[in-house]
């Protein structure tokens, strides 16, 4: 509001005793402070007026509707911000030096085999079989089997 410190409040306060004196000081203080609260009363009492005349002359709609009507059309609302974005990321790319792209993640190299696909394996439901890719040296391969204990039981 002001901005006056301690210091200041303790200087004023120096200068008033000295001049107003003692006995007069609270009389002061007291007159001071009444004269506050009334302009603080007087301006609640404005600020409430003039919201109650906005409120009963509809302006407070159409101004809440106007902020609708800019946020429906903002850049961001619309996409455009995106596009934007895209846009000046394709007017800086340059397919001749493909480092640029993305620096953070390296580049597959066009002319590399593409490596197959995993094998699938499909297996009975009582065992489970270790897929490996096909060409694998079948003699490394084992082959799990998971028996249930009530199929167990009844070998026995």
């Amino acid at each position: 509001m002001l901005d006056i410190g301690w210091s200041e409040l303790l200087l004023i306060g120096v200068v008033a005793l000295i001049v107003i004196g003692p006995e007069d000081l609270p009389k002061l203080f007291h007159t001071l402070g009444r004269i506050t609260a009334r302009a603080r009363s007087m301006a609640r009492e404005f600020s409430s007026a003039m919201e109650d005349a906005a409120k009963a002359s509809g302006l407070d709609d159409a101004a809440k509707t106007l902020k609708d009507v800019n946020a429906l059309g903002s850049k961001r609302a619309l996409g455009l911000d995106a596009l934007e974005r895209a846009t000046e990321r394709f007017e800086k790319w340059d397919p001749l030096n493909p480092k640029d792209e993305a620096p953070g993640k390296p580049l597959p190299d066009p002319s590399a085999p593409v490596p197959p696909a995993p094998a699938v394996v499909e297996a009975a439901p009582h065992a489970l079989v270790a897929a490996e890719p096909p060409g694998a040296p079948v003699e490394g391969r084992r082959q799990l089997h998971a028996v249930r204990r009530s199929d167990r039981d009844q070998q026995d």
